[in-house]
């Protein structure tokens, strides 16, 4: 397939010279270029958020029946909150 890209001039000349030192093309260059790309993209994974728990017997007993909101505020004493 033939498609038409623009790139700027010093990029073009500098893949002419390395084509014609590696007795390549600029073609096979650019074809290397997009395929090295396109499989380091392909090993990005996405974000994985760690496991972060802890070991213990869940939340203290004297905030049993308490809210969230009341457990942030807690969290937040004497903070500036």
């Amino acid at each position: 397939m033939k498609t038409t890209v623009d790139i700027p001039d010093s990029l073009l000349e500098e893949t002419k010279r390395v084509a014609a030192r590696d007795k390549t093309t600029v073609r096979a260059l650019i074809e290397h270029g997009l395929r090295q790309v396109l499989a380091e993209r392909k090993r990005v994974r996405g974000f994985h958020l760690r496991n972060a728990t802890f070991k213990g017997q869940g939340l203290q007993p004297n905030l049993e029946g308490v809210t969230w909101d009341q457990i942030r505020d807690l969290a937040y004493e004497g903070h500036g909150a």
